[in-house]
């Protein structure tokens, strides 16, 4: 999202209808303009999970980055690893620090975890409290 998009950010602090469970299909995300740096609202299998839009490691724009699931290690595969829970975790574009979507904590730096929003759907809308 530009940055004088996010300028005119919506007030904090409150609930804010930010999509149609359509208008967010599983896989995907948008970033709303909430607070300095806007609010990634991302659809995982139908579960939506709310970000800052802010990597803590030097500032990046988180939701530029990309999500995937978390890759563990697996002697029983080619390679030796493999990826667990699709889609459910973001990487930074600049560095590349993963943080899960559900609860913003990341394995690279645990003291350094990412800022969540509550999110429900009622009637098909989609609501964040940020």
């Amino acid at each position: 999202m530009a940055a004088e998009q996010l300028r005119s950010s919506l007030p904090q602090g409150r609930e804010h209808i930010v999509a149609t469970v359509d208008e967010i299909a599983s896989g995907d995300h948008k970033v709303v303009p909430i607070g300095r740096y806007g609010v990634g609202v991302y659809n995982v299998n139908g579960t939506f999970y709310a970000i800052a839009n802010y990597c803590p490691h030097e500032g990046g724009p988180l939701c530029a980055g990309r999500t995937k699931g978390q890759t563990v290690a697996d002697a029983g595969v080619p390679g030796g690893a493999r990826e667990v829970r699709p889609g459910e975790f973001i990487y930074c574009p600049w560095h590349q620090w993963g943080f899960e979507l559900a609860t913003g904590t990341t394995a690279v730096k645990p003291e350094w975890s990412i800022r969540t929003y509550p999110v429900r759907v009622e009637d098909d809308k989609v609501i964040v409290t940020a």
